[in-house]
């Protein structure tokens, strides 16, 4: 083994999924690899560009990775150091829906897909862990972050309510026996226009013939064209369950390396046939709109109709984790279908009011900044608009202040209540120009004990609904700009995140409500979620880790930024999963925020597992008591 080649070895095995494999298998896909040198806005791919036999690992530098939205590039993604981008070519048959382009100066590695995919067999951890960057957002394992835009584009990962939706496909498959010739099979296909044929016996499968097999082994004289079929079958046949999912069938074709899945009453080979589904449903499912919820949505004229909408995500929601579908997963199709929810209502206000005067950018903050937004909940916001003259400053801060009561009251129809904090940008102290807002956040950030009346957490979590990015970007990096070597800021951050009460007693009880409406249950909000989200927003503004607004997501880089704590934010990330499962299921049962929780109606193992996400907490605390040595606030 060369130097290089131990050197792109000794770097992949520091990320997933390449820490999965051997040493030998490394070795191998480092002697395959092609190193490809990416100068400043150098574009790797583009929408439509045939695809790559390749998939690319970042190795220095990052690489942007965008959709064209109302005939403007969007970035969707940013992929840094060890990120996998590029996947397409593993899942779809059709071009690339993404450009990947670099950001700076960058180093990437074309790892051929025809040398990795064989590793795939015996490796189902790496094969999952494919799977799962093709539909999840998580960037500490994404080839592009899964947003769904609403005119229709989407990344490369797809939107998960395809990818765990139930597949349509073939239910009148083409039937033959063993005893049947290649040349009867073959005028079979011709005539129904089909391209495969189930051969079968005592109702259950044993083979399939496609065109390929007629192409490689009857076209090229290798057996006659009346030779039995079953001399030219493929067998056995990879047989599955009718309700099977875009997900599960994909593996399975990989896994098995086939095209073609025979659907059978109980999924064996052992009983009647139902189905076929072929490579190309895989492909229609993939290619299609992310789901009717967002083309509705996007069609949508008034506040009824999308509330209807709304109504409707939330059965998902419950069907999805009913379906044990990951709780990643789930967040994603909610947040993405909130998003285009809050787009649109801002799109009817503009509609009505006319077209603005000036640019400007729909912030989302709090849970739906963070995308955790699973429940009904309150809606937060903030509007920037860009700076203007002096003598259009007020006549242009007017429109949109009333864009920001038509859009909030409109989402209040929709259900999602009014901001009992004012947050909101229909708020006059909370809708102003760009400059105003930079002075604001710099007197947060840099004169915390004066501003601590209107300073709160939730300004920090912001994530764009509708407008112009730049305008995002100039308060995103004020933001970053501040908190570089801040102590008081973070000092302030730091005990704000620790001043929660505590969730469990001395003696590892749940401190519970002592009065009111809630008495005796769990504040799982205050006492288990804030104080985690709180630590992840701290800890992610002190290591300078942009454009990351996930809790979960955050605690997951975390743990790559920092390796030594490494445990611990794993630890978190895992609890807060669990904790907003918790509150999901109690919010979806009772039709409200699941904010209390009612511990006798949860069995003794959920009990239990409560009580064990809850431990981590302390750990945390202590992490955090000793990074930033709190003692100004304390």
């Amino acid at each position: 083994m060369n130097i290089i080649t131990g050197q792109i070895a000794d770097f992949l095995k520091n990320y997933a999924p390449f820490n999965q494999l051997t040493a030998d298998e490394l070795t191998e896909i480092a002697n395959n690899i092609r190193v490809v040198n990416l100068e400043k806005k150098q574009t790797l791919f583009k929408i439509n560009d045939s695809l790559h036999d390749s998939f690319y690992v970042v190795a220095s530098g990052v690489i942007n990775i965008s959709v064209i939205v109302d005939a403007e590039e969007n970035i969707i993604d940013k992929c840094h150091e060890g990120n996998i981008f590029g996947l397409r070519p593993f899942f779809a048959k059709n071009n690339y829906k993404v450009t990947a382009k670099a950001r700076e100066e960058s180093l990437v590695y074309a790892i051929p897909i025809a040398v990795f995919k064989p590793l795939l067999a015996n490796n189902s951890e790496v094969l999952n862990f494919l799977l799962e960057n093709f539909a999840s957002n998580l960037p500490e394992d994404r080839s592009s972050k899964g947003n769904l835009v609403s005119d229709g584009f989407y990344s490369e990962k797809q939107s998960e309510v395809q990818f765990f939706q139930t597949l349509a496909y073939n239910t009148t498959p083409l039937l033959a026996t063993s005893d049947n010739t290649a040349q009867e099979v073959a005028q079979l296909m011709a005539e129904s226009l089909k391209n495969n044929v189930i051969i079968f016996e005592k109702n259950g499968p044993i083979g399939i013939v496609t065109h390929a097999d007629l192409a490689s082994k009857i076209a090229t004289g290798r057996y006659p064209i009346n030779t039995p079929v079953s001399n030219i079958m493929s067998s056995p046949v990879v047989t599955v369950l009718e309700n099977v999912s875009l997900a599960e069938a994909q593996l399975l074709m990989l896994k098995n390396n086939v095209t073609h899945l025979c659907v059978t009453v109980d999924g064996t080979d052992k009983s009647t046939i139902k189905g076929v589904i072929s490579e190309h449903d895989l492909i229609a499912a993939q290619a299609s709109n992310p789901g009717v919820l967002i083309k509705e949505i996007k069609r949508s004229l008034s506040p009824n109709e999308l509330k209807e909408i709304r109504h409707r995500l939330t059965n998902l929601i419950q069907s999805s984790i009913q379906k044990n579908i990951p709780l990643t997963h789930i967040t994603n199709i909610s947040s993405e279908i909130n998003f285009a929810i809050l787009k649109r209502a801002v799109e009817l206000s503009i509609l009505e009011l006319g077209s603005p005067p000036a640019r400007y950018v729909w912030l989302s903050i709090g849970s739906q900044g963070r995308k955790e937004q699973l429940l009904l909940t309150d809606q937060d916001s903030i509007l920037v608009f860009e700076d203007v003259p002096q003598n259009k400053y007020i006549e242009v801060k007017d429109y949109f202040l009333k864009l920001g009561k038509k859009t909030t009251e409109t989402l209040e129809k929709i259900g999602y209540e009014l901001c009992p904090f004012g947050h909101m940008a229909s708020n006059m102290l909370w809708c102003k120009s760009l400059s105003d807002w930079i002075k604001q956040y710099n007197n947060w950030m840099n004169a915390t004990r004066e501003n601590t009346d209107n300073l709160s957490s939730i300004f920090f979590d912001y994530e764009l609904v509708i407008g112009e990015q730049k305008i995002e970007s100039a308060i995103n990096n004020i933001v970053f700009e501040n908190a570089n070597n801040n102590s008081l800021f973070f000092d302030f951050l730091g005990n704000d995140a620790l001043r929660k009460n505590s969730p469990l007693s001395f003696f590892k009880k749940f401190i519970v409500e002592e009065e009111g409406v809630n008495k005796d249950k769990f504040d799982i909000k205050t006492r288990a979620l804030m104080p985690l989200i709180d630590s992840a927003r701290l800890l992610i503004l002190s290591h300078d880790i942009k454009g990351i607004n996930n809790t979960y997501t955050r605690f997951k880089q975390l743990a790559i930024a920092d390796p030594k704590h490494s445990e611990v934010y794993l630890n978190c990330a895992e609890a807060y999963l669990f904790l907003t499962k918790i509150r999901t299921l109690e919010g979806l049962k009772n039709e409200n925020s699941g904010q209390y929780i009612n511990l006798e109606e949860l069995s003794k193992i959920d009990r239990e597992k409560l009580k064990n996400a809850l431990i981590p907490m302390k750990e945390l605390e202590e992490l955090i008591k000793d990074t930033f040595q709190l003692t100004q606030f304390s």
